[in-house]
């Protein structure tokens, strides 16, 4: 991920916009738009940019989401390649917006996003999910983690695609932030925050 330089009012990145020089907000990030290629995320006010995923990766997040498709229970939807507020800092301060490559969210969350045309915020979200990209390995165990675990997201799903495929279950445990399970190869299974059986061979079959 490269952020992108605030240096001169009006310039001009890789996206074609007008780049303002001072940090963002997550309303003026969600002013900008959407890039002409590849995609976006918001950290402390900086715009941080990354490439289109790979072939690998967006044949495993479909795999995955099939999966969960037919498991998810009737108040919950999945989405996927959507922006989430974090609400780490006060509207109007230089904000956090992460993309996560899939969410499980409240179904009247997305019905109140859809008329209101506005983002997901984090209270909305039951399971943020991440699929680990060669470039990503250290954002998304470390970096992610601690900010989706400050967000107050209940869960955090690290999906690796390293042989052999693996995820890794993070849970809310209070003071201290997020509780790893063990990383789980071959069937991954849940009871919490919905039953769930997962077969993780099967995301790059």
């Amino acid at each position: 991920m490269t952020a992108l330089p605030f240096s001169t009012t009006g310039s001009h990145g890789e996206s074609g916009w007008a780049i303002p020089e001072h940090l963002l907000s997550v309303a003026e990030y969600a002013a900008l738009g959407e890039p002409d290629s590849g995609f976006t995320e918001l950290v402390e006010g900086r715009l941080v940019m990354s490439p289109s995923p790979k072939r690998r990766h967006n044949k495993a997040l479909y795999a995955l989401a099939r999966q969960l498709e037919s498991q998810l229970p009737d108040h919950l939807e999945f989405v996927q390649d959507i922006d989430v507020d974090l609400g780490l800092v006060p509207p109007g301060e230089p904000g956090f917006a992460r993309r996560p490559d899939l969410i499980i969210a409240l179904r009247e969350a997305g019905e109140r996003i859809d008329e209101e045309d506005t983002m997901y915020h984090a209270d909305d979200v039951v399971v943020v999910v991440e699929i680990v990209s060669p470039g990503s390995k250290r954002t998304d165990y470390v970096t992610k983690h601690g900010e989706y675990a400050d967000a107050g997201i209940p869960h955090y799903w690290i999906v690796d695609l390293s042989e052999p495929v693996s995820l890794v279950a993070c849970h809310q445990a209070g003071e201290l932030g997020y509780q790893d399970a063990p990383a789980m190869t071959g069937e991954f299974t849940a009871t919490e925050p919905f039953p769930v059986k997962l077969d993780l061979d099967r995301l790059l079959s």
